[in-house]
């Protein structure tokens, strides 16, 4: 199905809204590995493929991002990386030490950073779910 086209309007605003983001002053590398983490728990062979290239234009390297969904067990990530990781899994698996994780996030970004990056993760949960469950496969 082409749910682009069916609710181009909708859809539409979902991708002004990644847009917005990504213009919204945080570093673009740690939205793209938000995004590519959130793909891979959510199962998006688009999603993860786009943004594992994405970071590869970014200067990541091919084997510390094979390493992302081992991020906890790797020294592949820096601290601020390895918050915002922890950031996306506590938003999206809603898990018991979500305000541990956003009391160190007011440590690292201002109010308005870590609404763009909550914003992020849910869009980014969103565009997966919309892809998985109405695009024809990849």
């Amino acid at each position: 199905m082409n749910y682009k086209e069916i609710a181009k309007e909708t859809i539409g605003h979902l991708y002004k809204a990644h847009t917005s983001i990504r213009k919204s002053g945080i570093d673009e590398k740690l939205i793209a590995l938000v995004e590519l983490r959130i793909s891979q728990i959510n199962g998006c062979p688009y999603c993860c493929s786009y943004h594992a290239n994405e970071l590869l234009r970014f200067g990541f390297e091919q084997d510390v991002i094979n390493k992302l969904p081992g991020w906890k067990h790797t020294y592949a990530f820096d601290a601020k990386q390895k918050l915002v990781l922890s950031w996306a899994e506590a938003v999206i698996h809603h898990t018991n030490d979500w305000h541990e994780i956003k009391e160190k996030l007011a440590e690292h970004f201002t109010e308005r950073e870590a609404v763009e990056l909550t914003a992020s993760i849910t869009l980014m949960n969103t565009l997966n779910k919309l892809r998985i469950t109405l695009a024809e496969t990849d």
